[in-house]
């Protein structure tokens, strides 16, 4: 091949590059923006202004977390009734009476919001439960189970199953679709906390101190790991290392890959939950303290006291985290990199409930005893 060949040669190869180059980039730009969007932290400053952009009043408001897609809030009353909220102004879509009381915070997907509620039969000590999955748009319910007793702590939804504890000492998986059991364990241990999810496994803690990793389609046992107090708070999960509270006042990383513990941290009471963000893990104690944690080997970076108890994980941006305590007016941010307080939201009450903050897109919801309220940033004027 001579130098003129070779160069047109060269030349027609590098064409064809930028060409499939530019196509690459247009399909993923083209799937990013078909994905559905979901809350998105990093659209929300937490250290910023942030004002009230609506109030959803109410008098029966519960200690359970709402659940919420990018349109809509669900928020469960106490008096077993499930309202949905436009996220965008607060207004009132729709109300489904369950009945009984709220048992677990509920969860949603594409197409439903899942509700457990537990009631009393007229025998005393007899305590059942239900779990049914509503239409998003309408509130109507579309199948409903009942079970031997209440599902507590939290709901979570796979791909294709919703996954859930009990005070009996069930674990369930259900089809999302019918409400069919996939599968069931029996375990001698109650479960009243939150679960979570990563790749083929479901997390949860039970009231007696274990940490049980199972296979999501199949419930077999991957591993579980013992402590000495109650696992009430969310698992984080971040770089194959799954990280825990425990009410004997640990904080626990476990390394799945290895299946062994990589190291644990000493709190002056027992955890509540933890959250894990790119530089550390907060983890809330019930001494009133945070403590910034690194990842990998569990050393204090700062550690900072909050004016009441912490009952719930909080919400997490790039530039702080959202803390609700108990029997003060304020939700309290703090700064991650050095745990100094960054912002304060007014409630406009003392604060009594124990559900965790969330954030549907540009706004952080936190509820009170006597209703919902959305934080934003201040719309800004538009230029003249």
């Amino acid at each position: 091949m001579n130098g003129h060949s070779a160069t047109s040669h060269h030349k027609r190869w590098k064409l064809v590059s930028n060409t499939l180059c530019c196509l690459l980039a247009a399909l993923v730009v083209s799937t990013a923006q078909s994905s559905p969007r979901y809350p998105a932290p990093d659209l929300i400053a937490l250290s910023q202004p942030l004002t009230i952009k609506w109030h959803y009043r109410s008098d029966q408001t519960s200690n359970l977390t709402p659940a919420s897609d990018r349109t809509t809030v669900f928020l469960p009353l106490g008096s077993g009734t499930l309202v949905a909220l436009n996220a965008g102004d607060g207004k009132l879509i729709w109300r489904a009476e369950a009945g009984g009381e709220f048992s677990a915070a509920p969860t949603t997907d594409e197409r439903l919001v899942y509700a457990a509620t537990q009631y009393s039969e007229p025998q005393p000590g007899r305590v059942h439960g239900t779990l049914r999955a509503l239409s998003k748009t309408t509130g109507v319910t579309l199948w409903m189970r009942t079970l031997p007793a209440p599902l507590q702590g939290s709901l979570i939804a796979g791909q294709k199953a919703l996954f859930a504890g009990s005070a009996d000492g069930r674990v369930y998986a259900f089809d999302k679709q019918t409400g069919l059991t996939l599968w069931i364990n029996q375990y001698s241990e109650a479960f009243s906390s939150e679960l979570s999810l990563a790749g083929e496994m479901v997390y949860l803690g039970s009231d007696g101190g274990t940490l049980f990793a199972l296979h999501q389609t199949t419930g077999q046992l991957g591993w579980l790991y013992r402590t000495h107090g109650a696992i009430h708070g969310p698992i984080a999960i971040s770089g194959g290392i799954v990280y825990f509270g425990s009410g004997d006042g640990y904080v626990y990383a476990y390394n799945e890959l290895h299946a062994k513990l990589l190291w644990r941290r000493r709190t002056g009471a027992g955890v509540q939950s933890v959250a894990a963000v790119d530089n550390g893990l907060l983890a809330a104690s019930l001494d009133n303290f945070v403590y910034f944690l690194s990842l990998r080997k569990g050393a204090l970076l700062w550690r900072r006291q909050l004016p009441g108890r912490i009952p719930a994980r909080p919400f997490t941006a790039a530039d702080g985290a959202l803390f609700t305590p108990l029997s003060t007016d304020s939700a309290i941010v703090l700064g991650l990199r050095d745990g100094k307080p960054a912002n304060t939201l007014s409630l406009g009450e003392e604060n009594s409930s124990s559900a965790a903050p969330i954030a549907v897109e540009n706004m952080v919801l936190v509820t009170t005893s006597h209703g919902l309220l959305a934080f934003a940033a201040p719309q800004r004027n538009p230029a003249p």
